[in-house]
């Protein structure tokens, strides 16, 4: 589907159009923001501001919400105001002031936590220990529930945001009796943008803590644990099940091995043996060459995996370290750990999958545990990464696939 002739926009606005089915957005909404920014001149500077407006508009009327009014019209309208916050946020940095990142991350935070009090029951918060800094958790619980329940933990990807895991999980979870956490580890959300914490390839110290804190509530089936991983996520829970035995299920999605090979030869082949020769390389030979319409997509690239890159990018600047993000990116591989998986495995392909191709059979082959392989089709109008126009199908997939193997 064809909304903007530019793919990168056309894709991130097919995310906003498919989170309508979970209430996260509006379909005219979207559509007249579309509309709006295709007759601006469509850029990251107009995308920004459209989306940005919207949010403002429905987080003013989610403020401005009196006593008489119903919970569910503020939560749902404090919902869509975060995800429009998030389609502002993503281009930001491209945009004449990328200093609003911190900013507009926050109002999206904000709306976010908004929706997640109206909830019936009222989302459980928590932080955990990470570092210097404390990660962020949201505990939903269905409503009515008792006694212990399965539960999944969600994990986003490296430019995804808390109101994306409500369309890619939380939803689900709960109109099936599962407990649903989300959480903002290193590299993402809070931890990033705020904290300037970025990526870890040892996502098992991310998800032990989390597995810590679940198993001690009484709301908790310790033994009917799952997680799950999305986009980026899909090498950061295999890489956490292959050494977190409490979990009895991991999904990717999709299945992600070398998150580095991702990259263009022409970037891969910057990284030297050593950070000085590296640095060299790029400041001297690569990065002079670079147009500056270009700096966007490579600071929005590097950013989640060094605070520098993130700092250099709010002040319009193209990054200088380029050895500190890149070790971490290969640093993520997988393949050496990813037979440890002991669990029950569903590795999803997305067909057109932009970033990943050919990883999730790559990965799907390296696990020797109880697995299964399941692809995401143009046929199902699931094609592209994370399958943006079909969410409520991705969900159903993987949830129908928890239900048989995490049982109790």
């Amino acid at each position: 589907m064809q909304l903007f002739d530019d793919p990168d926009f056309n894709f991130q606005a097919l995310f906003a159009l498919g989170a309508a089915g979970e209430g996260a957005t509006e379909v005219g909404e979207t559509l007249t923001a579309v509309n709006a920014i295709n007759q601006a001149g469509v850029n990251n500077q107009s995308y920004t501001e459209t989306f940005r407006s919207w949010g403002d508009r429905l987080a003013k009327q989610a403020q401005g919400a009196g006593e008489d009014d119903e919970p569910q019209t503020q939560g749902f309208r404090a919902l869509r105001s975060s995800a429009y916050y998030e389609q502002a946020l993503y281009f930001v940095l491209g945009s004449a002031e990328p200093d609003r990142e911190q900013r507009l991350y926050q109002a999206g935070r904000d709306s976010f936590d908004t929706f997640t009090r109206t909830l019936t029951p009222p989302a459980v918060t928590a932080t955990l220990p990470y570092g210097d800094a404390r990660m962020p958790l949201w505990f939903f619980r269905p409503e009515g529930a008792t006694g212990r329940r399965p539960t999944v933990i969600l994990t986003n990807g490296s430019d995804g945001q808390n109101v994306d895991m409500w369309t890619y999980g939380v939803a689900e979870a709960l109109r099936r009796d599962w407990n649903a956490l989300v959480y903002d580890g290193p590299g993402q959300g809070q931890l990033l943008f705020v904290d300037g914490v970025p990526f870890t390839p040892r996502w098992e110290r991310v998800v032990t803590p989390i597995v810590d804190w679940l198993t001690a509530r009484d709301d908790v089936n310790p033994d009917r644990i799952a997680l799950t991983g999305l986009s980026l996520g899909g090498v950061l829970a295999p890489r956490a099940a292959a050494f977190e035995r409490r979990l009895a299920a991991v999904v990717a999605g999709p299945g992600v091995v070398a998150p580095w090979n991702a990259f263009p030869p022409e970037i891969r082949e910057v990284l030297a043996p050593t950070k000085e020769e590296t640095n060299r390389i790029w400041n001297e030979e690569a990065a002079p060459d670079i147009p500056k319409s270009d700096y966007f997509t490579l600071n929005k690239r590097f950013e989640p995996y060094d605070a520098a890159v993130m700092r250099q990018a709010r002040q319009g600047e193209l990054f200088t370290d380029f050895w500190t993000p890149a070790r971490v990116l290969v640093d993520m591989d997988i393949s050496k750990v990813a037979g440890r998986i002991r669990c029950p495995a569903l590795v999803v392909d997305f067909e057109d999958d932009q970033f990943f191709p050919g990883q999730a059979r790559t990965l799907y082959d390296l696990i020797r545990s109880d697995k299964d392989y399941v692809e995401m089709t143009r046929a199902q109008g699931a094609q592209l990464h994370c399958s943006p126009m079909a969410p409520q199908h991705y969900c159903e997939t993987v949830f129908d696939w928890l239900q048989q193997k995490v049982r109790g």
